[in-house]
């Protein structure tokens, strides 16, 4: 396993666990329970920007400009709905 590989897999799981902690957030019950769910669901989206910016800058997560086109068929599609 490369450098690479490792960093998707860290990603990956980072991106559940944020799924998993904002689910967490939203059926919580209590004050107390819901703030230690966001906390933890604010750390988590941090290392995941973290992981994601690591591997853009390696080259292995690249980016693609949308189209001014694409942009205005979608704004144009939810401006409709």
């Amino acid at each position: 396993m490369n450098d690479k590989d490792i960093m998707e897999n860290l990603l990956q799981t980072t991106k559940g666990v944020c799924d998993l902690y904002m689910h967490g957030t939203i059926e919580a019950s209590t004050e107390n329970v819901h703030s230690t769910f966001d906390d933890a669901l604010n750390q988590a989206l941090c290392m995941q920007n973290q992981l994601y910016t690591q591997m853009e800058q390696q080259g292995w997560y690249p980016m693609q400009q949308a189209q001014q086109q694409q942009i205005d068929q979608v704004r144009s599609k939810y401006a409709n709905a």
